[in-house]
């Protein structure tokens, strides 16, 4: 027998074999499904028998039925179940936002006073700025709105029929607006207090004795002379601090014109500024300057002393204008800092 009758041998024996095997399967399948199904419609009977007299209830149910009702029980148990834990979480997260939508209003309700509050500090802020562009003699130096005058009262009546957020968010963009647009007048007044800063520097109105030390035991004007006891003009204050060696300071910026020792006025230094001005400080006990020197307001130049006719240690000062004198005092006491202070020791 050739080799090729044996492939074709063996090739149909196994397509026979493979034929009865899957027909052998089929008919074991559809036997299995009809035994399935015959088993699924048998009956159950479920007796539900009372505790009294009445009558037994007897319900029939097939296999699949049961099985059926069971899976649909099964699942709404489960659907049941999952509600109940995602209604649970539920009520979680809304207590959650009950909590915070309560602390926004109390935020909120917070905000309001705090609006309230800036809106009062802004008008007081206003009238503060008022008053200071008065006492200058300039204008107010409340910015003007469109369409407004500068009163701030005014400015926040616009626009209050709004409530709630929206009337507040406006309260506080109106501050802002107002106190962008009060940065210039406010700019101009740095301006002017700085240049009326400089010419206090250039003027004598400063305390002549360093830590503002001393008292005055003479003042400018008519006075009995302590030497001599008779009527003389005084062209200065004298002031005393109970003992020699207290710093001497430049009452203003100036130039040393002249370091000298007289028979009246010992040991005592003159100092030339600006706009015609002249200090002359006497009866020193020593210098700490020299002639020609420029110094600053504030300056230690020399020290108490009792040089000269003096009858204790003390300080003569006296300011000039031209060929005039003029009371000291009449310049440190337009300082609010600078206060004379008269018949009591420091």
């Amino acid at each position: 027998m050739s080799t090729f009758k044996r492939y074709k041998d063996n090739e149909k024996s196994l397509v026979r074999r493979f034929v009865s095997g899957s027909k052998r399967g089929f008919v074991a399948a559809f036997a299995g499904m009809a035994r399935f199904f015959r088993a699924g419609r048998q009956k159950l009977t479920i007796m539900f028998v009372p505790h009294s007299e009445k009558r037994i209830l007897n319900v029939q149910i097939s296999l699949f039925g049961f099985f059926f009702i069971s899976a649909v029980a099964v699942a709404l148990v489960g659907f049941l179940a999952w509600s109940a834990f995602n209604y649970t979480d539920v009520q979680s997260k809304l207590a959650g936002k009950t909590n915070t939508l309560q602390e926004t209003q109390e935020n909120l309700d917070l905000t309001r006073d705090h609006v309230s509050r800036l809106i009062n500090a802004a008008r007081t802020f206003q009238a503060a700025l008022d008053s200071t562009f008065a006492s200058m003699g300039l204008s107010t130096g409340t910015p003007q709105t469109e369409g407004q005058g500068g009163d701030l009262a005014s400015f926040f009546d616009m626009d209050q029929a709004g409530s709630g957020r929206t009337r507040e968010l406006s309260e506080v963009d109106k501050i802002t607006a107002w106190l962008e647009q009060s940065v210039k007048p406010l700019s101009e007044l740095e301006t002017m207090m700085s240049s009326r800063g400089d010419i206090l520097t250039e003027i004598p109105t400063i305390w002549p004795i360093k830590g503002r030390l001393g008292h005055i035991s003479m003042h400018y004007g008519q006075n009995e002379n302590p030497i001599f006891g008779s009527w003389y003009m005084h062209k200065g204050i004298d002031i005393s601090t109970y003992r020699s060696g207290d710093p001497v300071v430049a009452t203003a910026d100036g130039k040393i014109v002249g370091v000298s020792f007289e028979m009246g006025l010992g040991n005592h230094i003159i100092i030339e500024h600006k706009y015609g001005y002249i200090t002359r400080y006497a009866h020193l006990k020593s210098f700490a300057v020299q002639k020609g020197q420029s110094i600053k307001q504030g300056q230690v130049i020399g020290y108490v002393g009792n040089t000269g006719l003096s009858t204790g240690p003390h300080l003569h000062y006296e300011v000039h204008l031209g060929t005039d004198t003029i009371d000291p005092l009449r310049f440190i006491n337009s300082r609010p800092d600078q206060t004379a202070v008269s018949g009591t020791r420091n």
